[in-house]
């Protein structure tokens, strides 16, 4: 019997993609077909699937082409499948060729033509209209932002306007998008907006946006204080309009097994967080920078996010401490008690410490090691030691691809907010934000 083994993501499975297995069927007598898992692709980048790994091996099996069906789940997989099921014929499409001669060795390698005129992106595309946004903010992690939006379909970027009395942060990729220098122009062209400004623009900022009928997608934190938020969020709801929160950790692949392991009881009652951050950036002096760029404004949202997110929005009582000089915060931490747990954060702008997260369960408790917002890696660790876990999730780039495909899918979605990030967290973290304010700080 002559077996040939065959991978792709088939997402949204058309005629393109049955003409190929049908190629593929005709190389032997048995068709294995690898479909990849949801993990593999976003560790890849590919993030762009619309159907779940379970709709895209079941729409493989309709087929009846394929004689076994399997996932495809870490690099280097093809290798020990075409050794484990004795497979005679590695086929692919055309796009790869030379890609994969390295299989040679183990299986002869077909490049198969593929079918012109259809593709999975052009079936999204189709189904879902192209979301227009514009950046308002030029700095320097919104270009970041901006470069990494070519990974994610159904987002275009169409114009960037630096934001007014703030000094622009020189944008290498400032040929590609037309720059506009007042609002009428700005809005004329877009549906969304990305905001990347000093947190005391942002309310304005938002009212702004949502009532040129723009969806908002915001660097954290969002909002000063728990009014802003009530009232920006009463507004986008009225016009049917999306807030999402730009906190790219929330969206990462590790970050959301990290929440899964807690919610299935891995490490029982979660009874304390620890959470720090923070940096001593070259360009420090706090004699140059305003009050707004402190440490709490700089780090407080990705500070607030998992403690609200683990430990709900019950919040009992804030206790803030800090340190400032110039009348801007260099160290600040937060003493936040629920009914049965405590969290405490610490932040440091100009003032280095640790940056990790510790959480601590009844069972065992999770670690996630300097700097845990860019984690591909943690551990579940216990009692007895040897029980330890540890996990890998990688993601790709530097990570905005990832905040900016959900904010794509939510908006697709027609809901308001994201699954991860609801309108009751996002206002909880405002309240813990607006804390700090009412304290006198």
């Amino acid at each position: 019997m002559k077996k040939v083994i065959t991978y792709g993501t088939y997402d949204l499975l058309h005629y393109g993609h049955i003409a190929l297995l049908e190629r593929a069927k005709k190389l032997g007598d048995y068709l294995i077909v690898g479909v990849t898992s949801d993990s593999y692709d976003q560790e890849r980048g590919k993030l762009n699937v619309s159907q779940s790994t379970l709709e895209r091996v079941e729409a493989i099996k309709a087929t009846g082409l394929a004689d076994m069906v399997i996932v495809e789940e870490y690099e280097g997989q093809k290798i020990s499948d075409i050794i484990k099921y004795d497979v005679d014929i590695f086929a692919i499409g055309s796009d790869w060729v030379g890609k994969f001669d390295y299989l040679n060795e183990y299986c002869k390698v077909v490049y198969l033509e593929r079918t012109k005129g259809v593709s999975s992106t052009e079936l999204r595309a189709a189904s879902n209209p192209i979301i227009c946004c514009g950046i308002k903010g030029m700095t320097g992690i919104s270009e970041r932002f901006f470069n990494e939006c070519a990974y994610v379909s159904g987002l275009e970027v169409n114009c960037a306007m630096p934001t007014e009395g703030v000094e622009r942060q020189g944008w290498s990729s400032e040929s590609k998008v037309p720059i506009c220098t007042n609002t009428d122009e700005f809005y004329s062209s877009i549906n969304a907006v990305a905001l990347f400004e000093p947190i005391d623009r942002h309310f304005d900022s938002i009212i702004e946006a949502l009532n040129h009928n723009c969806h908002v997608l915001c660097a954290g934190p969002i909002f000063m204080n728990e009014l802003q938020a009530k009232q920006a969020f009463d507004l986008a709801r009225e016009k049917e309009l999306v807030i999402f929160g730009a906190v790219k950790s929330l969206y990462f692949p590790a970050f959301e097994h990290l929440l899964l392991l807690i919610a299935s009881g891995h490490i029982g009652d979660v009874k304390s967080i620890d959470v720090s951050c923070s940096q001593v950036p070259e360009w420090f002096d706090s004699a140059k920078m305003m009050p707004s760029e402190g440490a709490l404004y700089d780090w407080g949202d990705l500070a607030t996010m998992p403690i609200v997110k683990i430990l709900g929005t019950d919040i009992r009582d804030i206790d803030y401490f800090t340190y400032k000089e110039n009348d801007v915060d260099l160290f600040t931490q937060c003493n936040i008690r629920y009914e049965d747990a405590v969290a405490v954060f610490k932040l440091g702008l100009g003032i280095k410490t640790e940056g990790d997260m510790v959480v601590t369960g009844t069972k065992g408790y999770l670690y996630v090691s300097s700097p845990w917002w860019l984690t591909d890696y943690f551990e579940v660790r216990y009692e007895d030691l040897r029980k330890t876990r540890k996990e890998f999730y990688r993601y790709a780039g530097e990570g905005f691809r990832y905040e900016a495909l959900e904010f794509v899918r939510t908006i697709n979605s027609g809901s308001l907010f994201h699954r991860l990030h609801s309108e009751t967290e996002m206002i909880c973290e405002a309240k813990i934000i607006g804390a700090y304010a009412e304290q006198g700080y």
